[in-house]
């Protein structure tokens, strides 16, 4: 396995400093992020190390070299918007960009784009996974033709009252992924697997991984603390009741994880995801984070 970071969290680097960065620190290889320049929607949105919008043979050029020069793999491409948005024209905004990742990623040598299924949050599950089928259909048919896989991320995208019940990512859980893998057989979709996601929904992570093994395509590491003080005044359906931590801080059973993804024989990257607000108040406080976790989770890659 090789380990990484999400260059999200260098936000105010340029490409060639996160590289530097990365190589400073015996990184084996970064997730770089892709969104369309302009504002952030969100927290760790609107990040663009690689801007894909109009990608040239010259931009591809540079992008290899930097590779070269500084010994650093990129792992995957990343772009995680809501193809599913209730807004036609703004889902079309977003599979038109995320096809544009799509496109780039093997005139870099690279052939995995992570992202989101998506979701309309007033729809049900059912008329999601339909609108699925709709949407998803023709921005796979263009990874087919790259050659590019696509790890799907499971957080269910849900942190205010306003998205109770069905936050903005489908691809939430096990009974969904079944669902969508029978939909779309042949492996080009994958799962992009982050352990904090499941542990806020007592999900069991290592089950998981034994039972999808076979679909993953990139990891996350990022932990996360559940509050219980918090959840026994709100419950499961409240908010603010876990909060996701650097690996190590939180509940993710680490050990059992990597037991169990090992086990599933994957060889891949695992990329360290920091979205911490105890590391968040300079760039100083950020690139720390960075290399404590890459120090908790050293110890797991001999």
């Amino acid at each position: 396995m090789k380990l990484g970071f999400v260059s999200a969290i260098l936000a105010d680097l340029s490409l060639e400093e996160v590289l530097h960065f990365a190589a400073t620190e015996e990184f084996d290889c970064v997730e770089l992020m892709c969104w369309p320049p302009g504002k952030a929607e969100r927290r760790y949105a609107g990040v663009t190390h690689l801007d894909v919008s109009d990608f040239t043979a010259a931009a591809a050029a540079h992008v290899h070299q930097l590779v070269r020069i500084h010994g650093v793999g990129i792992s995957a491409l990343g772009y995680y918007p809501n193809p599913l948005d209730p807004d036609p024209a703004h889902r079309k905004l977003v599979a038109d960009h995320l096809v544009k990742v799509i496109e780039a990623a093997p005139q870099i040598g690279v052939h995995v784009v992570n992202t989101f299924i998506g979701r309309d949050p007033a729809l049900t599950v059912d008329a999601n996974l339909a609108l699925v089928e709709a949407v998803w259909t023709p921005i796979l048919r263009a990874a087919e033709k790259a050659d590019v896989r696509i790890g799907i991320e499971h957080c269910p995208m849900i942190f205010t009252d306003d998205e109770w019940p069905g936050g903005k990512n489908v691809a939430m859980c096990p009974e969904v992924w079944r669902k969508l893998f029978a939909m779309f057989p042949g492996g080009r979709l994958g799962l992009n697997f982050d352990p904090s996601h499941l542990v806020w929904q007592f999900i069991d992570c290592a089950r998981a991984l034994r039972e999808f093994g076979p679909h993953l395509v990139h990891v996350h590491a990022k932990d996360e603390r559940i509050d219980r003080d918090r959840l026994h005044e709100v419950g499961v359906m409240g908010h603010g009741w876990h909060d996701p931590k650097l690996p190590g801080l939180g509940e993710v059973n680490w050990g059992a994880f990597f037991a169990a993804l090992t086990d599933t024989g994957y060889t891949g990257p695992v990329c360290i995801e920091v979205e911490d607000r105890a590391y968040e108040r300079n760039l100083d406080d950020r690139k720390r984070a960075v290399r404590q976790s890459k120090r908790f989770l050293d110890p797991y890659f001999g």
